[in-house]
């Protein structure tokens, strides 16, 4: 157990607590999130999101990379990010149709990442879809704080169309690669 492997454990350790803390929604009355959950909530996610950029960084400086991380990292990223957008649905903070998009393109990569791997070769994550995890990360943001700031509305939005965008683009991106590698495979 090093440290990235740390983080990477610790926003898998994340994902119950932001979700209590979204859904639970006692404090009120009328049941809904309220101010101080709000808060709490968008302090769990960008913690747990920062982790993702530091496990990986200090894996590579440190030369700390192994195959536990390598495994877990996107297994992390897809479970905190799914977990807050079917959150989101419940909420109805966000349509269900734009997160069945979201949350099959990361089943959908993730399939074609163990097929290329059960083939023997590798599907390395692209520009583009490190673009799209930024941009979730992004757009769950506003969603959660335009509850407290509602100027964020507009925003968050828009945010939400883009991540819905790179998702498409990105998934497509990996099928063209996934296509390659195996036409390569049994062009040889």
């Amino acid at each position: 157990m090093n440290l990235p492997n740390f983080l990477t454990l610790s926003r898998i350790f994340a994902v119950p607590l932001l979700v209590v803390v979204l859904l639970t929604r006692v404090y009120n009355p009328a049941r809904e999130v309220v101010g101080v959950s709000i808060y709490l909530a968008t302090l769990i996610f960008l913690g747990a999101s920062i982790t993702d950029y530091f496990d990986g960084y200090l894996a590579r400086k440190r030369q700390q990379v192994t195959t536990l991380g390598i495994l877990l990292d996107p297994v992390a990223d897809k479970l905190l990010t799914s977990s807050v957008f079917i959150s989101l649905v419940e909420l109805k903070w966000v349509p269900a149709w734009m997160v069945v998009i979201i949350v099959g393109r990361e089943f959908a990569v993730s399939g074609l990442r163990s097929i290329a791997s059960s083939q023997g070769f590798t599907i390395d994550a692209s520009d583009l879809g490190k673009l799209k995890m930024a941009m979730q990360v992004v757009a769950i943001t506003l969603i959660i704080l335009r509850n407290v700031f509602p100027w964020l509305t507009w925003f968050s939005k828009a945010a939400l169309w883009l991540v819905v965008i790179f998702a498409l683009a990105s998934a497509i991106q990996y099928f063209r690669k996934f296509w390659r590698k195996v036409d390569d495979r049994v062009k040889a």
